[in-house]
């Protein structure tokens, strides 16, 4: 999980500060000490550790701090500040063309992700209510077409693309396109080498030269640690990006790269990628970001993702459901509809990871545990799913042989279910009737 162990080893040394009573000068400097090793383990830059522990420092050994009645505090305020100041201090929202349509060019190594991440945006733009053109610019990789139609496809999104011709030429054609069908934002998906070379940068600057984007996003892989923030600055040089999207945050990465390439190129974190689905965008807020670093959680981000879950669900349905829980009526179905809810969320694992004392670390916790129940439940009948006091011994085998499990796992799962619905009986009744259906609408469903 992304900076796991940045987090572990940063709570440590705070931990030594924050567990005393009164600091000492001595005392921060000890544990600036193990902070600074902690951020270089990470693959932080050198240079923004060094400027980071510096700062952080001169603010710790203040008098208002070390005088202070509750000086731990105020040290993990200072930490938290300037960490959110080192990745950007506030959200960098993407800017917008005053014509149609508004063009973001994609860039970046080859790997980074860029075309998963062009029809990200694209979906992420989509429920915005804007409509999106992709443009298929990358006429070297094998299937990099294919694959950005695909993709593109999967989120509702139009796709441009001429096959093997110039780039330029085609990004000229999407332009014309996207304004003859009413598109409000071209992404132009380009190609990308394994290593950086004069000939890729020659291509980019073509089409940019070509196109005039409103924005230069660059992709980059978390993952690769200090070297992400080597291309980051290299293609900054050579092309003037507006802004970075770091892929692959879920990962196994060190966190240096989220911490580095903003201080370094001076150009900000615009979204980052968290998992491999294509709506797993998130917009890059720093300070959300240190608070996760810090072991402190992230409620904003978790809140949010409620949000647009509620947003999402059909509320008659909830209404009927809310009504049949207070006659104590809840089925099968019902069980696996709750349970498709946490999957719009991001999974157990992904709430609890932005939950304060949980953040940062590894949650020991198999998202894989909830397709054995769902693939019981789609094995039933309509009839056993609405009625499961059915299920005798010859249903239960077959609903095993059928979802590929073990009569044992479905004698499990209905005891689950039957907790769940004597739990709901009790909560509901006469004396709770209306209370069921405010609750319901306040869930994600």
């Amino acid at each position: 999980m992304a900076f796991e162990g940045l987090t572990q080893k940063l709570q440590n040394a705070l931990g030594k500060m924050t567990g005393k009573g009164k600091l000492t000068e001595q005392d921060v400097k000890e544990g600036m000490r193990e902070i600074r090793m902690a951020l270089l383990e990470a693959d932080v830059n050198y240079a923004v550790a060094k400027d980071f522990i510096k700062r952080v420092t001169e603010k710790c050994v203040g008098t208002e701090v070390l005088s202070s009645l509750t000086p731990s505090q105020q040290v993990m305020k200072i930490v938290s500040e300037e960490l959110t100041a080192t990745m950007g201090t506030s959200l960098a929202k993407l800017t917008w063309s005053p014509s149609v349509p508004t063009i973001y060019m994609l860039c970046g190594l080859q790997g980074a992700g860029k075309t998963t991440m062009a029809a990200k945006l694209a979906g992420y733009l989509q429920k915005q209510g804007k409509k999106v053109m992709l443009a298929a610019c990358d006429i070297y990789r094998p299937a990099a077409i294919k694959q950005l139609q695909v993709v593109g496809e999967q989120v509702g999104a139009m796709v441009y693309e001429k096959g093997t011709q110039d780039p330029v030429k085609t990004a000229l054609e999407a332009i014309e396109q996207a304004r003859y069908y009413g598109r409000d934002v071209l992404i132009i998906d380009t190609a990308g080498r394994l290593h950086i070379d004069i000939e890729l940068m020659d291509e980019l600057a073509r089409i940019r030269d070509a196109v005039h984007p409103q924005e230069i996003l660059l992709v980059v892989d978390a993952m690769t640690g200090q070297d992400a923030v080597n291309v980051a600055q290299t293609f900054n040089d050579k092309l003037n990006v507006d802004g970075v999207i770091l892929t692959k945050l879920d990962g196994d990465t060190r966190g240096g790269a989220a911490l580095s390439v903003r201080a370094v190129t001076g150009k900000p974190i615009k979204f980052s990628g968290i998992g491999e689905k294509l709506t797993e965008i998130e917009p890059f807020y720093p300070d959300r970001m240190a608070s996760r670093i810090l072991g402190m959680g992230d409620m904003m981000t978790l809140l949010e993702k409620a949000g647009e879950a509620i947003e999402d669900q059909d509320v008659s349905k909830t209404d009927a459901l809310a009504r049949r829980l207070e006659k104590g009526k809840f089925d099968l179905e019902d069980f696996l509809e709750q349970m498709q809810s946490m999957k719009k969320m991001g999974g157990i694992k992904s709430m609890l990871s932005m939950l304060p004392g949980l953040s940062g670390k590894d949650i020991d916790i198999d998202e894989n545990a909830m397709k054995k129940p769902e693939a019981i439940i789609r094995s039933m009948t309509k009839k056993e799913r609405r009625n499961p006091e059915i299920l005798n011994a010859s249903r239960r085998r077959r609903i095993a042989a059928g979802s590929g499990t073990t009569v044992q796992d479905v004698n499990q799962l209905i005891r689950n279910f039957e907790n769940a619905r004597n739990m709901i009986k009790q909560f509901g009744g006469s004396k709770n009737k209306g209370r069921m259906r405010q609750l319901m609408r306040s869930m994600p469903h």
